[in-house]
């Protein structure tokens, strides 16, 4: 499951996303405006500096802004980067693998296989998936559901 580190930094990412090029925001602008603790958004961001996805500055004019544009950033980096491994048990991580204690056979073990399947379903939907395409998705979305009658 995501934790909230993982959705408060995927909606900051998003919103620096909608920034016209060269803009940066405050952090108080950014946790205002999607209801998110200020310190704890403080700590996501400085993760989110040092992964390499933002860039900060200080003083009059700082603020924060993507380090690379939203269309060459993969939303499971990102995930990755706040959350760790998106496998659901060590057992099926490509990232972070462990082999369960508890284990006598791993190729014959149904629920390493099934958490195996999750982790690629998950993985092959969040690492195809940039931070451009779901920003664009509410708007996405409103399209589809409109209908038009003569």
């Amino acid at each position: 499951m995501l934790t909230n580190k993982g959705k408060y930094g995927l909606k900051a990412m998003v919103h620096l996303a909608g920034l016209p090029p060269g803009a940066r925001i405050g952090v108080a602008e950014i946790a205002e405006a999607h209801r998110i603790p200020k310190k704890f958004l403080d700590a996501i961001l400085g993760d989110l500096r040092n992964a390499g996805f933002v860039h900060s500055k200080k003083g009059p004019g700082g603020g924060y802004a993507l380090a690379r544009p939203a269309e060459e950033i993969r939303i499971g980096h990102v995930v990755r980067a706040l959350d760790g491994p998106l496998a659901p048990l060590p057992c099926a991580s490509r990232t972070a693998y462990r082999p369960c204690e508890d284990c006598a056979d791993e190729a014959a073990c149904s629920v390493r296989l099934a958490m195996l399947a999750v982790r690629n379903s998950i993985a092959g939907i969040l690492d195809n998936l940039t931070l451009e395409q779901m920003r664009a998705m509410p708007q996405a979305e409103a399209e589809a559901g409109l209908t038009y009658h003569i």
